[in-house]
């Protein structure tokens, strides 16, 4: 594998993870249908094991092939900047289900 395709595998589930959150936060907030909880809790479900995973592989992948080490850390990170916004979107989502449940 060379460094782009390591890069691009990390980009490509930063894009995933948080276009599938996105959908799933805003899809409540404008339909209040349930549906969008549930597909939110699953998203947040696998998307930690996926993205985990993935990360767990491509260290080892690295560690394996020194030379792709950086790639494989620098697509890692890439795949890290989700969860402080996941983080974000349980507490919003949880706000917004609380205050609706309420009504």
């Amino acid at each position: 594998m060379d460094e782009k395709t390591i890069i691009k595998i990390g980009k490509t589930l930063f894009w995933t993870s948080l276009l599938s959150g996105n959908i799933c936060l805003f899809g409540y907030v404008f339909t209040q249908h349930e549906f969008f909880i549930n597909s939110g809790f699953l998203v947040l479900q696998l998307g930690f094991l996926i993205n985990l995973a993935t990360i767990f592989i491509l260290i080892i992948y690295g560690i394996m092939y020194n030379n792709k080490l950086d790639a494989c850390l620098k697509s890692s990170a890439i795949m890290l900047i989700n969860v402080p916004m996941a983080i974000i979107y349980i507490f919003i989502g949880i706000e917004l289900v609380s205050t609706n449940f309420l009504k």
